[in-house]
């Protein structure tokens, strides 16, 4: 599954797998023990996980043999974030590593002692997770999703492949700060445009279908703000936005993997894998706070080209040119 074997697979899920090391740098002898707090699903998240994983592997953290991951999944459910947070704190793990907005701030409300670490997060700063990107702070650090302006970046694109484009929808879970402010954004940036604005706002998972009935025939294009609720439901939102022949765009690759058009943003395994050294270095005895916020490098455009064919359109070449990736 995605170039793991199934036993490598089914191992990196229970966390069982046992790998060669150096020792615990403070307690020789001493597993380090990792909360992983997964937003959504294991099967969801398994490129990020293994991505995750198998930088550690390369710094010497060796499953069995010198750490224990403890996997635990929020299934895109906000109130099971604190729950877990609070059984991590309760199994004394040494440092949480857990990825998205809603999931972070749920878990710096149960602990400002163990170090915690995301892997992506949007606006940071902006969401009161560190204090600056320089000098984070608290017991907090890892990577950002802000890169400047991509929502008008994703919009642009879109409006190169939907041509003419009057008429957009925006579906974000408003529960989720981030997700909201890039509504938001969003929404100010294409009115700019002179487009006809839709925004569909959910908030739970029995809320999508509801929002793509009342949609039928009003909108060129959708536009899908990604939060873990949406990652956890983006078969069935893309499966919606087929049957209402919506084309949309995306935050991440692994949207158009489940039959979205196209995405636009920030590679989120690698800033998985990139996560892995900042675990490292807290394992090794830095502190969270001392250690910047850093931001994405890779930025990927990836475009669905069995959606476009079932949708009925023609990627412009100047678009396929710049894909990092096409799916066919």
């Amino acid at each position: 599954m995605f170039g793991m074997t199934r036993r490598e697979f089914v191992a990196l899920l229970g966390g069982a797998a046992a790998w060669p090391l150096s020792a615990r740098a403070q307690q020789p002898g001493k597993l380090a023990k990792i909360g992983y707090l997964g937003s959504s699903t294991a099967l969801a998240q398994s490129q990020w996980t293994a991505a995750f994983v198998q930088r550690l592997r390369e710094l010497s953290w060796i499953e069995g043999r010198n750490v224990t991951i403890e996997y635990r999944w929020a299934e895109g459910r906000n109130e099971r974030f604190s729950e877990i947070a609070g059984e991590f704190v309760r199994l004394k793990v040494d440092v949480i590593v857990t990825a998205g907005t809603a999931p972070v701030l749920a878990t710096k409300r149960a602990t400002s002692v163990i170090p915690i670490v995301f892997p992506l997060a949007g606006d940071p700063v902006g969401n009161g997770l560190v204090v600056s990107l320089a000098r984070p702070g608290g017991n907090i650090t890892g990577l950002s999703l802000q890169t400047t302006d991509i929502g008008a970046k994703r919009l642009e694109l879109l409006r190169e492949v939907v041509a003419p484009l009057g008429r957009l929808a925006i579906m974000a879970n408003v529960g989720n700060a981030s997700a909201a402010l890039e509504m938001d954004e969003v929404l100010q940036t294409a009115r700019g445009l002179g487009l006809d604005v839709a925004a569909l706002e959910i908030r739970r998972a029995e809320e999508i279908a509801p929002v793509f009935e009342a949609l039928k025939g009003r909108a060129d294009a959708l536009y899908v703000c990604g939060d873990p609720l949406v990652t956890n439901n983006r078969i069935r939102i893309n499966n919606w936005a087929l049957g209402a022949r919506l084309p949309t765009m995306h935050g991440a690759r692994e949207h158009v993997e489940a039959g979205g058009l196209m995405s636009y943003g920030p590679n989120f395994a690698d800033l998985f894998r990139r996560s892995a050294d900042y675990v490292d270095k807290i394992l090794r005895g830095a502190w969270p706070g001392d250690l910047p916020v850093e931001q994405p490098t890779r930025i990927d455009l990836v475009v669905n080209l069995t959606t476009a064919k079932v949708l009925g359109l023609t990627v412009p070449p100047t678009v396929l040119a710049r894909a990092d990736e096409v799916i066919e």
